[in-house]
């Protein structure tokens, strides 16, 4: 089997965990971690498509592990999934970053639509920057022009 991508769930209930893990796994390669830590430390030794992140965890909460994974400077797509999602902490996943915000319990359906949608404007994200480095490479492309449009 051919996986799509790369998704990290991240969640300290075993219950949504494994939930989502199953859910994706036919169609991602899924690792979890449970806990924010413990994420962290994945996403230092691996690059992943997506995460799914749950808001309240032991430790640092699933909003600072966002904050964290910003700083990094991680090339990652960040969905929370939470049961404890309030108009105001949305707003602030939305402003570090967060790609969606879905509320457990969750619906299987727009967790796979949501998840699909990323991991597909991610691998046509980096196809397109393979092709403008390899544009520069080949002298096609002014290199002023292709940084500007890689920066995009």
């Amino acid at each position: 089997m051919t996986y799509q991508g790369s998704v990290l769930v991240v969640d300290d209930e075993i219950g949504p965990r494994e939930s989502l893990r199953m859910i994706l796994h036919p169609l991602y390669e899924v690792q979890t971690a449970t806990n924010g830590d413990e994420a962290l430390a994945r996403l230092q030794n691996k690059q992943f498509d997506l995460i799914t992140l749950d808001m309240r965890m032991p430790g640092p909460s699933g909003l600072d592990v966002l904050k964290q994974i910003r700083t990094m400077k991680a090339d990652v797509d960040v969905v929370i999934i939470s049961g404890y999602m309030t108009p105001k902490n949305t707003a602030e996943a939305k402003d570090w970053g967060a790609a969606d915000v879905i509320n457990k319990p969750f619906n299987v359906t727009e967790v796979m639509a949501c998840v699909g949608k990323l991991v597909e404007q991610k691998k046509h994200t980096r196809k397109v920057k393979s092709l403008l480095e390899t544009a520069k490479t080949l002298g096609v492309l002014d290199e002023k022009k292709g940084d500007k449009a890689l920066d995009n």
